[in-house]
């Protein structure tokens, strides 16, 4: 049914649409009148949190964005890195949380559907695909539909459109249960001197709709996006968009081919507010009007309305401005592959947004003020207070460290997620070198004969909440530790940063505070920012999830020879750690899993330390003097070792009875700028006396061998009881869930 364009705008309206009295206010300033209810749809989806990033924009501006690598920072649909022979990877991760909570097999299939276009609407073909979710507590009634859903969902989509998952994150937490988090990333690859940028050029060009027919899905999904939940969270099911991964690679393929031919001028991804918002950032950017007649629009639906087609999110859409000599050629591509090509506008020189229907001016705004003009706040914030010290010697040891080991390994957060990623297609493309289950995915640079990258996606929300300013510089660094851990030297970053109601200043504070350190940690280690999403609003009924800025990472291997690995261990391998010995327990997973607490101050990042070790492991493994590599992170040294382990088959004959500290701060401590590497028996004190003369601890843990994991004096398991702790989680979890749903 129609919605006219002639609804009364009232006090109630502009609350639906989440604009701020002093907001609507401002509109009128703006345009001298009252909004019609299509451009009060307009001002709604341009200038709310999840497009206009209005309470983060003022922090994001600190944030390192340049480097010697870097084509294209923050600003475009993805970031830009050079790679080196003519060649860049483009890659970005975005949020798509509220739609997964709601539906989240199609909120979790779109979000992969979108971050897949951001990347290959700027020439770029996705190579590689990561995700990081988090869940509310195991037992919470809706955590394992939300899980088996949005496995799904991930999978569904980029299995179909033939993209390889090679990284992620899986976390439970009782902060999420009302609101689960789903971050997904999309890397590609595109030559440098072929890079399609948003930015309109040239007066009286024509504007192209391309793609998929346009729908009443998603209508108002960003305006939903940027808000709170609350009981009424059912209501919000029709502003979850529908993916169609078929339709995607079709679009995909039509895009690469048709900037091939010299059509285009300027292409933006429909996502986030639709035609409303590509329309306006390509004229917003290019300094010119934008003039669309939607009458013209491909649709499914009848009797749409001009503010259902402004606001609708339905997927596989583009828009571009054309070179008009290239129509025809242009047109007969994307007939080629099944897909709506159709002239539904063109550029002005007048910085207006006008929009037409059924031959009525809908909509007549200033183009500037939608766009890069939108509402800047300086939230008011409060610095978050801090734990007191928790010496290891105040933590208690456990009473069986066997038990306490395989407590861990077996537990939600630190279980395999073997379930999960056996789900996507990690070997499609035929270049993954490395899947998930290690420190980092790696994919092979088609057409290069020794060169890779590497991707990973890291924080640790328990941190950040516990000191934000340190847990922000530590999911920096442990992204930046983990492509090092595999031989890549990191090049650049993304963000994706999801916290709760920035009016509280309370969470505004959080991320104050995280930004800082995020920044820090980047310039330190010339790991720059070049693209990201900020989500808000992470709550519901004004119970917040738990601040978590994830970082994504992306690293370059010059010859993929001398990767490493986490389970490439051989027998009578030397075990070395490198980085000092575990000493810190607070907010570790062992006072958490074990003790049941969650105590004491994050653990500090020493970003010199970070930088120095890091560059000494990657030479390391460089040089082929490394069988395998691990950092250490959550669990300390204890899972790190299990871990490779378990990846290897092999035990190993561990003795750390010279480390200083108590033995449950060497095992489980969470210290930082930490690595376990294996060499051959030859090399360990070569390695060794390089150590100490390029300043880094190091300490001989022992060797390598046997179908024994065992710490002197302390604790013997079999390799099988770890293996079986470890995987066993997931599947028995999940198998409860497909029970409880046969009765």
């Amino acid at each position: 049914m129609s919605i006219p364009n002639t609804v009364a705008i009232t006090e109630e309206l502009i609350a639906a649409h989440g604009l701020k009295p002093d907001e609507y206010e401002r509109i009128l300033e703006l345009i001298g009148r009252e909004p019609s209810f299509t451009e009060l749809g307009i001002f709604s989806a341009m200038w709310n949190e999840h497009c206009s990033y209005k309470s983060s924009k003022k922090w994001l501006r600190t944030l390192p964005t340049t480097g010697p690598y870097v084509i294209h920072g923050p600003g475009e649909n993805a970031g830009v890195v050079d790679i080196g022979d003519g060649d860049c990877v483009i890659f970005k991760m975005e949020s798509h949380n509220h739609p997964s909570y709601i539906e989240p097999y199609q909120g979790a299939a779109t979000g992969v559907g979108g971050i897949l276009r951001d990347v290959f609407t700027m020439g770029a073909r996705p190579i590689a695909a990561m995700n990081a979710l988090r869940f509310g507590a195991p037992d919470h009634a809706k955590t394992r539909h939300l899980v088996a859903g949005v496995v799904a969902g991930v999978g569904g989509y980029g299995n179909s459109f033939g993209v390889p998952t090679v990284g992620g994150e899986v976390e439970f937490d009782a902060r999420y249960n009302g609101n689960c988090l789903v971050n997904a990333f999309a890397a590609g690859l595109a030559k440098t001197d072929a890079i399609f940028l948003s930015e309109a050029k040239g007066v009286g060009l024509p504007v192209v709709y391309l793609g998929a027919k346009t729908g009443r899905d998603g209508v108002g999904g960003a305006t939903m996006a940027s808000a709170e939940f609350d009981d009424t969270i059912e209501e919000k099911r029709p502003t979850v968009q529908v993916g169609d991964p078929f339709t995607e690679k079709c679009l995909l393929e039509a895009c690469l081919e048709l900037m091939q031919t010299g059509a285009v001028i300027a292409i933006q991804d429909m996502g986030a507010a639709g035609l409303t918002c590509s329309a306006v950032e390509m004229g917003a950017k290019g300094d010119l009007g934008i003039e669309l007649d939607l009458d013209k629009v491909p649709v499914r639906e009848e009797n749409m309305s001009a503010y259902e087609m402004m606001l609708s999110e339905s997927q596989e859409r583009m828009l571009m401005v054309l070179e008009p000599a290239r129509k025809d050629e242009a047109e007969a591509i994307f007939v080629k592959w099944g897909l709506d090509f159709a002239i539904v506008g063109k550029t002005t020189d007048d910085l207006r947004f006008r929009v037409l229907h059924q031959g009525e001016e809908v909509a007549n705004l200033p183009i500037k003020e939608l766009g890069d003009q939108a509402p800047e706040y300086d939230r008011p914030w409060r610095e978050p207070g801090r734990f007191s010290p928790l010496p290891a010697t105040d933590v208690a040891e456990p009473e069986d460290y066997g038990r306490a080991l395989l407590a861990l390994l077996g537990s939600p957060n630190n279980s395999s997620r073997r379930w999960v990623w056996e789900q996507y297609d990690t070997l499609i493309q035929g270049n993954s070198l490395q899947i998930p289950g290690g420190d980092a995915g790696v994919v092979r640079v088609e057409g290069h004969p020794t060169k890779a990258l590497a991707f990973s996606s890291d924080v640790t929300p328990r941190y950040v909440e516990a000191d934000p300013f340190e847990g922000g510089k530590q999911a920096v660094a442990e992204c930046w530790r983990n492509l090092t851990a595999v031989g890549a030297e990191p090049l650049a970053s993304t963000d994706n940063l999801n916290f709760g109601n920035p009016e509280r200043p309370e969470i505004m504070g959080q991320f104050v505070k995280a930004i800082e350190g995020i920044g820090e940690a980047c310039r330190a280690l010339g790991f720059p920012i070049v693209s990201g999403n900020v989500s808000l609003y992470n709550e519901t009924n004004g119970e917040g999830i738990l601040p978590t800025p994830t970082i994504g990472g992306v690293g370059l291997i010059p010859d993929w020879a001398q990767m490493a690995k986490i389970g490439t261990m051989q027998d009578g391998d030397v075990v070395l750690l490198f980085g000092g010995d575990g000493t810190h327990l607070g907010q570790s997973v062992y006072m958490r899993d074990v003790l049941g607490l969650a105590e004491g101050p994050a653990p500090e990042v020493h970003l010199g330390d970070e930088k120095r070790n890091g560059d000494f492991i990657r030479s390391l493994i460089r040089n082929g003097q490394a069988t395998a590599c691990h950092d250490i992170s959550a669990g300390g040294l204890a899972l790190a070792l299990a871990e490779m382990s378990i990846a290897s088959g092999l035990g190993m004959s561990i003795d750390i009875s010279e480390a200083a500290g108590p033995a449950h701060a060497v095992l489980f401590g969470e210290d930082q700028a930490r690595y376990v590497v294996t060499v051959p028996a030859d090399m360990g004190n070569f390695l060794m006396v390089n150590a100490e003369g390029a300043g880094v601890p190091f300490r001989r843990l022992g060797t390598v061998g046997g179908d024994t994991f065992s710490v002197e004096g302390i604790l013997s398991l079999d390799v099988g009881q770890l293996r079986n702790a470890h995987e066993s989680w997931f599947p028995d979890y999940m198998e409860a869930t497909a029970a409880e749903a046969a009765e």
